[in-house]
C-alpha cells in the first residue's frame, strides 16, 4: 500500500471587519424613525406647554386684577382682545394734572400686557350678562370687571391651539379664578343668587 501525502495548508487571509452599505443604511433608517417620533412628541409637548402657559398667565392676571380692585378700592378690568389674541389690565387712577379719573393700563413688577404665541388663541369666551348685554363671543373685545369688593361676573375662557385646551373659570360670588385642562363645556357658567339661599 502506497501512502499519499496530502498537503493540508491554511491560507491566511486578511479579513477586514466592518459594516456593509446595507447595514449602514439600516442604521440610518432606524435613527431617522426614532428622531421623527421623538420630534413629534417634543413638538406636541411644546405646543401643550405654550397653551398651558397662556392660560396660566390669564389665571394670574385674574387673581392680580381682583387684588388690585380690592386694594385700590377701584374697579379693575381685564380686557380680552380675542381678535389679536392678547389681554391687559386697566384700572382707574386719579390724575392730578386733569383732576379727573383716567383709565390706565397696568404695567408694573407683577403684570405686563400679554400677547399669546401665534399658535395659541382665545377659543371661547363666555362672560355672564348683567342684564341687557349678551355673552361675549371670540373675535370681539370683552372685559371682565372686578369690583372693589372682589366680585365680578361669572366668566369661562377657553385658551388653546386646536389640540390642547385649557379653561379659566372665574366665580361671580368670590371673584376667584381656577384653571383646568379641557374645554368650556366642562366648566359651565353658574350664577349664584345669594337672596335665594
Amino acid at each position: 500500500m502506497k501512502r499519499q501525502k496530502i498537503k493540508v495548508g491554511y491560507k491566511i487571509r486578511d479579513t477586514q471587519y466592518g459594516f456593509t452599505i446595507v447595514e449602514m443604511l439600516l442604521v440610518v433608517v432606524v435613527i431617522a424613525l426614532i428622531a421623527g417620533a421623538s420630534g413629534r412628541i417634543w413638538l406636541g409637548t411644546y405646543k401643550n406647554m405654550l397653551a398651558r402657559k397662556s392660560a396660566r398667565e390669564l389665571l394670574l392676571a385674574a387673581k392680580y386684577a381682583r387684588m388690585l380692585a380690592i386694594e385700590r378700592q377701584s374697579p379693575c378690568r381685564i380686557i380680552l382682545d380675542a381678535e389679536n389674541n392678547r389681554f391687559w389690565l386697566v384700572i382707574n387712577e386719579f390724575s392730578e394734572e386733569t383732576g379727573q379719573t383716567e383709565q390706565v393700563i397696568v404695567r408694573d413688577l407683577y403684570f405686563k400686557p400679554v400677547e399669546f404665541d401665534s399658535s395659541v388663541k382665545f377659543e371661547n369666551i363666555q362672560i355672564a350678562p348683567t342684564g341687557l348685554e349678551q355673552t361675549s363671543e371670540a373675535g370681539e373685545e370683552a372685559a371682565i370687571v372686578f369690583q372693589p369688593d372682589g366680585t365680578t361676573r361669572s366668566a369661562v375662557i377657553q385658551i388653546g391651539n386646536d389640540k390642547n385646551h385649557y379653561t379659566v373659570s372665574i366665580s361671580a360670588a368670590t371673584g376667584k379664578a381656577k384653571m383646568h385642562f379641557g374645554q368650556t363645556k366642562d366648566a359651565k357658567i353658574s350664577v349664584i343668587d345669594l337672596d335665594e339661599q
